[in-house]
């Protein structure tokens, strides 16, 4: 029977770009959302249907389009795509008191997790990050969340920005846990190019390599400690609320993404939407703008690197027959790296340890340098 794919839709808009964000995002008011959600529901509806068991409204920031509209989102996806009993459908929130009422009313809109972008719980760190919201929004959003008949909630934190410090992120990741989320991802700050953080300004604030990888490793240990496994580099979560939806995109499995730069991987290659609302609303529906990068999805490299990014890691001996690879010289180059901690092969079981997640793209490069494919 076909596994059920996972939905992805990407919202565009924000109230304002934070200096670090690279993701595909604008200003916009009433008219732009109303065509957006007009151009989406035409797209969902000529999208070819398939069972799905996720659905996720990321961007920007979803909670923006309010109510109505993500009412109307779901209806449509429900509508076009047969959803599981027990289908994840999670958005995307700021944790701010304007958008207090469309968070309360997630739950009875259909929504069954929600994941705000906290960042931390410091307030000067906050500001230099462009967050508008306060810790104590924080708390207020993630009550009203759970008074809707939300209790399975994510929070995202960020390593390695600008004045962080062990106590900080001590902090931090202790009025997390104080919410009782099931779940919280903690991401190291990367620079990318494009972005009002990539400056000379702001990069000889940012904390050298070394200070991220102490606040790496303390975040580990610190989330370990409140009860959070890590079952991904950056993902953390209570026993059995591991994201659904995210888990997809590690294990190669299929989804569709809608809006403008959403990606997909469907029928066995890999696409996206270009970054342009404005072609995505004037287009009749799926498949009338050209896709970027279309490409194969699949084979031995990808499921070999997206494998090694979650704590359960691979089965070598199956993936190789599968793709009729011989993965015994991969198998011979890894007691070296075992023997510095950064992996562990049990049989033919490949994992990385939390050590070797930090180093993770050097050391799948060279186990993968060993074979020929």
């Amino acid at each position: 029977m076909p596994q059920p794919i996972g939905i992805y839709i990407h919202v565009p808009f924000c109230r304002s770009k934070c200096p670090y964000c690279d993701f595909y995002s604008l200003r916009g008011g009433d008219e732009a959302m109303d065509a957006y959600t007009a151009a989406l529901l035409r797209h969902i509806a000529t999208a070819p249907t398939e069972k799905a068991d996720s659905v996720y409204l990321g961007g920007g920031t979803p909670t923006l389009l309010g109510s109505q509209r993500l009412s109307r989102i779901l209806e449509a996806v429900a509508a076009h795509f047969p959803l599981s009993k027990d289908c994840e459908i999670t958005a995307e929130a700021n944790p701010r008191a304007a958008e207090g009422d469309t968070i309360a009313a997630l739950g009875r809109l259909g929504f069954t997790r929600v994941s705000f972008g906290m960042q931390s719980a410091v307030s000067s760190e906050l500001r230099l990050l462009g967050r508008r919201h306060t810790r104590e929004e924080v708390a207020q959003s993630v009550e009203l969340a759970r008074q809707g008949g939300i209790d399975n909630i994510s929070l995202d934190v960020m390593l390695g920005v600008i004045g962080q410090t062990a106590p900080s992120l001590s902090q931090t990741l202790d009025f997390a846990a104080s919410l009782k989320p099931t779940h919280i991802s903690a991401y190291i700050l990367k620079v990318e190019e494009g972005t009002v953080y990539n400056s000379p300004r702001f990069l000889s604030q940012i904390p050298d390599e070394d200070t991220q990888v102490d606040l790496y490793l303390a975040a580990v240990e610190g989330l370990s400690s409140l009860g959070f496994h890590q079952y991904e580099i950056s993902n953390f979560a209570k026993p059995g609320y591991e994201s659904r939806h995210n888990l997809k995109y590690w294990r190669c499995q299929e989804y569709l993404g809608f809006g403008p730069a959403a990606h997909s991987y469907y029928g066995g290659s890999r696409f996206a939407l270009p970054r342009d609302l404005e072609s995505f609303c004037k287009a009749p529906g799926f498949g009338d703008i050209p896709f970027d990068g279309v490409c194969d999805g699949g084979g031995f490299f990808e499921e070999f690197m997206l494998g090694l990014r979650l704590a359960e890691g691979i089965n070598l001996d199956q993936l190789g027959s599968r793709f009729s690879v011989d993965v015994s010289p991969l198998e011979r180059a890894c007691p070296p790296l075992e023997r510095r901690g950064l992996l562990c092969l049990n049989g033919h079981h490949l994992s990385l340890t939390t050590e070797g997640f930090l180093l993770s793209n050097s050391i799948i490069s060279h186990l993968l340098n060993t074979i020929s494919c």
